[in-house]
């Protein structure tokens, strides 16, 4: 396994539910200091490592925050009630194995349940199962037991998965690709322009509370005031069956168009795209009915930024476990690599008055 599989692997296990981001910002906290970059933060958790002191501020944004699930009452018999944290869909959460982060540190396997099949009547044969009718069930005979493991209201809960290559070895598995594939590339790039004399100032971000509501993205901009955005993420892959789109595993990064929350700056994709082609990196045009990336509040901060959305395709996303081409990982990378090292204030004033 090479170091930036190993890398993408280390953050893709880590816990890291919206709010409870403090695992993954101290391993990017790491590499950051490692790489020798200046690093600060926001007040509510982002991290930003800095490098360069000229030209145009570019911020390069991957959020740090997977979707989970927050403990909300413990019943008399054991079992955990919850509050899902970002965007789950009821068919996809039964039956599925969860770790319980305690509050002393350790984490408790818990198994998702619900009214067996057997016992479901009328409608209820017919539709998702109501969420709120889920619990956890941690193997304990009661809420006392519960408590003497420290868990209580409160712990985050996160899929219990592991990463790993599928049969084909370029197909990846992990459980928050959504969005450690956009912190990895953030941490990449940066490390692949320490030794050039880029004619820009980097900024690679680690947001938090991008599932609930891209929050780290707007404290970060005020913060850093960006003259060019691009948000680092996953999009949907149109490969499997019932699904339509343009994006698929295996051929590249995709550009969105636009999204709900931003329509992609012209100027900007015109650029990104040129250097692709000159460097016959692979790409793919794509866009999202629904769905936004940080980009969608970074580029509205102050007088503006172009901005643009440089996504992944993923198989899966927003549910246990999610699947993406290594090979689309390591583009996405080489590709702003390459923007990056070429994006000084000439080529920004062209993408403004394009």
């Amino acid at each position: 396994m090479d170091t930036q599989m190993k890398l993408l692997e280390k953050l893709t296990n880590l816990p890291g539910i919206s709010g409870y981001e403090k695992p993954v910002r101290d391993a990017m906290k790491e590499e950051f200091k490692a790489l020798g970059v200046n690093v600060s933060y926001d007040n509510i958790g982002s991290i930003i490592g800095e490098h360069g002191n000229k030209g145009p501020k570019i911020a390069i944004s991957g959020h740090m925050d997977e979707i989970g699930m927050l403990v909300t009452k413990i019943t008399e018999d054991g079992f955990l009630k919850f509050q899902t944290i970002g965007g789950w869909w009821a068919n996809v959460m039964l039956a599925q194995q969860y770790d319980v982060h305690s509050t002393n540190g350790k984490v408790y396997r818990a198994v998702m349940g619900s009214k067996p099949p057997h016992m479901l009547e009328g409608e209820e044969r017919t539709r998702a199962f109501p969420v709120d009718q889920m619990y956890f069930d941690l193997g304990v005979k009661n809420k006392e037991e519960v408590l003497a493991l420290g868990i209580k209201p409160g712990c985050p809960v996160t899929p219990a998965i592991q990463f790993q290559t599928m049969a084909n070895p370029d197909y990846l598995l992990a459980k928050a690709f959504d969005n450690r594939a956009g912190c990895g590339v953030a941490i990449e790039v940066m490390r692949n322009v320490l030794d050039c004399d880029h004619p820009n100032t980097l900024y690679s971000i680690g947001s938090v509370q991008e599932e609930v509501g891209c929050r780290g993205a707007r404290t970060t901009a005020q913060k850093i005031q960006p003259d060019v955005v691009f948000a680092l993420d996953v999009t949907i892959s149109s490969d499997t069956p019932g699904t339509k789109g343009s994006a698929v595993m295996g051929k590249g990064p995709a550009i969105l168009l636009y999204d709900s929350s931003l329509i992609g700056h012209e100027g900007l994709r015109n650029f990104v795209c040129k250097v692709a082609d000159e460097l016959g990196i692979p790409y793919q045009i794509d866009y999202l009915s629904r769905g936004g990336t940080d980009a969608g509040a970074m580029h509205v901060t102050n007088a503006g930024a172009p901005a643009m959305s440089l996504c992944v395709p993923s198989r899966y996303i927003h549910s246990h476990t999610s699947m993406i081409s290594y090979s689309d990982y390591l583009n996405t990378i080489k590709l702003l690599t390459e923007v990056v090292k070429r994006l000084d204030d000439k080529a920004y004033q062209e993408i403004l008055n394009f």
